[in-house]
């Protein structure tokens, strides 16, 4: 029979490996306490994965490694020296580095490639004793809004397999909704954590620029990229950040001040209990393409926030429809130089059309990289090159600045700022569109924090009426990640209450 556990969200039975705990600070306490062993719960997402193998979120699943290294984790329970991430089972985006392992960012141009080295996220995650379970899908380079680009197939939304789960993060958010995973690590270059958060209904949270080192990240574009973790709640994005976070000697743009504690003295994040000036674009709710459900429960909600005693105030951001274009140029641009390094001729992919340099170089990027990844490399060429760098890139600079003086000039009289994270629900698989540079209006809300650099986290809203899950988006001000996380529980006990 299964035990009954003061965890409402869970029950446990060990020889069938129901285990129920989406709380790591719940599954420590059973830990320490030896009610379940960290190979009960390794045992239980390799069963899961295998379950759900349908929804493709999974590229590779490390189930004997992760099996062997539970073994040796709950050894370190049972002494007393285990780190503070025990046992917590994490999937890894295909574009963020694990010694060892394939590393193929979900393109043929990286077929076969296996890590070096691993991303310092990895291994501080790895110095706590968090366990890798395996890589998870994504669009290719991270290049896209749906995870339909990838090099390995579209991955499905957990909620509705004939709907995209978002991206380019998509396989991330698909695996921790459907319980693959306690928690997955994405990276977010102008909303590819959040947005694919919104649509498959978990936290994503994507810290400030520079707040995680980006050592052991594929580049998409170097000043917007970031990694970040998908959760079932605020508390465990903190303790993942709490490790996570930090300088580093192999990434000069990290944060070089010490990382801010993430929580309080009993694991979680501190509760705060003050009255918030928030703000909202006013432009936001005229948006084209914003479905009334989201902007009539996004005004219900400005209204449950007045209500509870915070103020919440429209403010003019004249700015909003630059900020897809702005992102893009910059963003391309980046792309183009980044993606230079993918030729044929050092490693990865070579045709076997080529039979000199031209050619090697042409036929194995033709055929190595998709349709979009070509596409942004072609816009960044172009945005970079003679004749049209000033007329492009270099405004595209002046006009980011200008986004970030506005954007901080709000932040001398208001704590966060607040949107809906997606326009819409997720959408269905193979849309049909005539315009292919359609779905970058996907990133409509969630490029600005890429483009200032600041924190941003997705918190689920409740379902759209159609069942399919939405996303609150909350911004902070530079640098204020601990911040922004606790304003963010504060207001998500209002949704839920």
């Amino acid at each position: 029979m299964p035990q009954k556990r003061t965890n409402p969200q869970r029950t446990v039975r060990r020889n069938k490996y129901i285990f129920v705990y989406k709380d790591y600070g719940h599954l420590r306490v059973a830990l320490n306490s030896g009610e379940i062993r960290v190979q009960d719960v390794v045992q239980y997402y390799v069963d899961r994965i295998q379950d759900h193998t349908p929804l493709n979120a999974f590229l590779e699943v490390y189930a004997e490694e992760a099996l062997a290294r539970a073994q040796t984790i709950q050894e370190k329970i049972t002494d007393g020296t285990a780190g503070s991430l025990a046992g917590m089972v994490i999937g890894i985006k295909d574009n963020i580095a694990y010694k060892d392992h394939s590393f193929t960012a979900a393109s043929r141009i990286l077929e076969g490639f296996v890590s070096l080295f691993s991303s310092t996220a990895v291994e501080r995650l790895l110095e706590q004793d968090a366990i890798i379970i395996g890589r998870l899908n994504c669009d290719e380079f991270a290049m896209g809004s749906s995870n339909e680009k990838s090099a390995y197939g579209p991955v499905l939304n957990p909620h509705d397999p004939t709907r995209v789960p978002g991206g380019s993060s998509g396989g991330s958010a698909a695996a921790v909704a459907a319980d693959l995973c306690m928690a997955a690590l994405g990276s977010d270059t102008g909303g590819s954590i959040r947005q694919p958060a919104a649509f498959c209904g978990t936290v994503g949270f994507k810290p400030s620029y520079g707040r995680v080192s980006r050592h052991g990240l594929i580049a998409y574009a170097s000043s917007f990229d970031q990694i970040g973790p998908f959760t079932h709640n605020l508390d465990d994005a903190a303790r993942i950040m709490q490790v996570i976070s930090g300088s580093d000697e192999f990434d000069t743009t990290a944060i070089q001040e010490p990382a801010p504690s993430f929580l309080n003295e009993s694991g979680s994040i501190e509760d705060l209990n003050t009255p918030l000036k928030l703000a909202y674009f006013k432009e936001t709710l005229t948006s084209p393409g914003l479905d009334p459900e989201v902007k009539e429960r996004f005004l219900a909600r400005i209204a449950d926030f007045e209500r509870a005693g915070h103020t919440v105030n429209p403010v003019d951001f004249p700015y909003l429809e630059y900020l897809v274009p702005t992102y893009y140029v910059l963003t391309t641009a980046e792309a183009s130089s980044n993606l230079a390094r993918y030729d044929g001729v050092h490693y990865g992919y070579r045709s076997e059309q080529a039979h000199d340099l031209e050619s090697t170089y042409t036929q194995s990027r033709t055929e190595g990289f998709g349709i979009e990844v070509q596409r942004r490399i072609l816009l960044g060429t172009f945005v970079l090159s003679s004749g049209y760098y000033d007329a492009y890139y270099t405004k595209g600079q002046v006009v980011r600045r200008l986004i970030a003086d506005a954007t901080r000039a709000i932040f001398t009289t208001h704590d966060a700022i607040l949107s809906p994270t997606t326009p819409h629900p997720a959408f269905e698989l193979n849309r049909p569109t005539s315009d292919p540079t359609a779905m970058y209006l996907e990133d409509i809300f969630t490029v600005h924090a890429n483009i200032c650099g600041i924190p941003s986290v997705s918190i689920p809203e409740t379902p759209h009426s159609g069942g399919l899950p939405l996303g609150l988006q909350i911004t902070g001000g530079w640098h204020n990640d601990h911040g922004l996380l606790k304003m963010a529980k504060q207001l998500q006990t209002l949704i839920h209450s």
